[in-house]
């Protein structure tokens, strides 16, 4: 069964394609136009152990904010698509990820419902061209998007760019968890009969 989507989404303030395969290997083709957010993306595909091709043309011109925001939009999409209809999946993941001084917990419920919870504290307003404030709204779209419940906090961490990194690494090792299939698990994982 292949597990992969593609999606795309134009409005006048963002043109983007993704292209996300649940089941990869760590590649990734990313052009989001935020040198450090595809950073990121790079370390969520290559953690995950997905591939992702993300190209978004934005109006940068204004800021990233639109372009970031869009793009855990389209990725979100992607992602519940790619789940499909949750049959076998363990349906929670979690993830304490390390990385130098900081340590940051990610949990996750694809449980048909979105809600986020998000706990971090940035010391400057930007990494590279990329506003810190954006990476929770980048979160929360996705949860949205992908109809899931995701918690993210930073337990403790000094470095702006090591809490963004840890972030997107223990999302991506949260997901890969909950996404996995188990042969122990018939239909879906609800005392409901439905996800």
């Amino acid at each position: 069964m292949s597990r992969e989507a593609m999606v795309n989404r134009t409005t006048k303030e963002t043109d983007i394609s993704v292209k996300f395969n649940l089941d990869g290997s760590g590649k990734a083709n990313l052009n989001s136009g935020v040198g450090f957010f595809d950073h990121m993306l790079d370390g969520f595909t290559r953690h995950g152990l997905f591939d992702l091709e993300l190209t978004c043309k934005g109006d940068l011109n204004v800021d990233c904010h639109h372009s970031i925001e869009d793009c855990g939009i389209v990725l979100g999409k992607a992602i519940a698509e790619a789940v499909g209809d949750k049959a076998g999946i363990k349906r929670y993941g979690y993830f304490i990820l390390p990385m130098d001084e900081t340590l940051v917990m990610c949990a996750i419920d694809l449980c048909g419902r979105p809600y986020f919870v998000f706990d971090a504290e940035f010391k400057g307003e930007k990494c590279g061209e990329m506003d810190t404030q954006m990476v929770r709204e980048f979160f929360y779209a996705i949860s949205y998007a992908a109809n899931m419940n995701l918690h993210i906090k930073v337990l403790y961490g000094e470095n702006d760019h090591h809490k963004i990194e840890a972030m997107f690494k223990a999302f991506a090792k949260a997901l890969d968890m909950a996404t996995q299939c188990d042969d122990r698990i018939s239909g879906v994982l609800s005392t409901k009969g439905t996800i």
